[in-house]
């Protein structure tokens, strides 16, 4: 068997329908339409705000009130945090205007500022010429940058990432502006002439590194095409020199040749 309330638990149970009957008919009083004079009610309902005999509740939207807290303050009078929020939240911000780099007129909001935070407005923008984008590897071989150039030198530029047209499958492409990848260039390497200096003197490198290479490539298959002559399983050749010597008198020197692989020897008689 349940046990029978006391006096003092009806008496809250009973408070507390009078004050959910008592907000139910604020929030129905609370009509945009109605007229701006509100009537005398027990609960009063202000910006979601609901007001009964003195305490504040909150209306959640999804069918709780939330009872407002305040901020305590000794020295102050106790102002409802909610109350502050809302004050703060209602000033408008002030608007900011920045003078475009190209034309010169004042602009609030515009692509490439909120992309690259390049000061342009979008009057001015110019996507296949002067505000072209290019990718992070023409950057890297054409300007001679570093990935730390990109990712950790201040100010560290802005890029958008694109889908690999050629291939989907493969990693996005980070997409810069181009300004910013020759003025980045221009603080790495101190001025224009430097940079085609140093470009030049690769070229020379990689030329002269793959000539290096040609001609490795050409010997060793020169020693292919000779030692495909011999017979790789037998022993090692031993040569029968021919007993006739052919003589140089201008360098006092002797020529003889091998009977059986047809190399020549010249030397010296003491």
């Amino acid at each position: 068997m349940s046990e029978e309330l006391s006096e003092a638990d009806r008496e809250r149970i009973n408070a507390n329908r009078q004050r959910a009957i008592s907000l139910r008919q604020a929030r129905l009083t609370a009509h945009p339409y109605k007229d701006k004079q509100r009537p005398p009610e027990t609960a009063v309902a202000i910006n979601n705000v609901i007001k009964v005999s003195g305490t504040k509740y909150i209306d959640s939207g999804g069918g709780f009130l939330i009872e407002q807290r305040t901020c305590v303050d000794p020295s102050k009078e106790e102002i409802p945090i909610d109350e502050k929020e809302v004050e703060i939240d209602s000033v408008p911000l002030p608007i900011e205007f920045d003078d475009c780099v190209e034309c010169g007129d004042k602009f609030a909001d515009s692509y490439l500022l909120n992309t690259f935070e390049y000061k342009a407005c979008d009057a001015c923008r110019d996507s296949d010429g002067k505000h072209s984008l290019i990718t992070r590897t023409e950057a890297k071989q054409e300007y001679l940058l570093k990935d730390c150039d990109l990712d950790k030198r201040e100010p560290i530029l802005k890029y958008i990432s694109r889908k690999n047209p050629h291939n989907v499958r493969w990693g996005e492409m980070k997409l810069y502006l181009h300004l910013q990848i020759e003025q980045r260039a221009l603080e790495v390497w101190g001025s224009e002439e430097n940079l085609i200096q140093e470009k030049e003197q690769r070229d020379t490198k990689r030329e002269v590194a793959k000539v290096k290479k040609y001609n490795k490539r050409l010997k060793e298959l020169r020693m292919d095409v000779r030692s495909s002559l011999y017979d790789k399983t037998s022993q090692s050749h031993v040569h029968s020199w021919s007993e006739n010597e052919v003589h140089n008198e201008e360098e006092d020197t002797y020529t003889r040749s091998c009977e059986s692989c047809g190399h020549k020897e010249t030397y010296e008689k003491m």
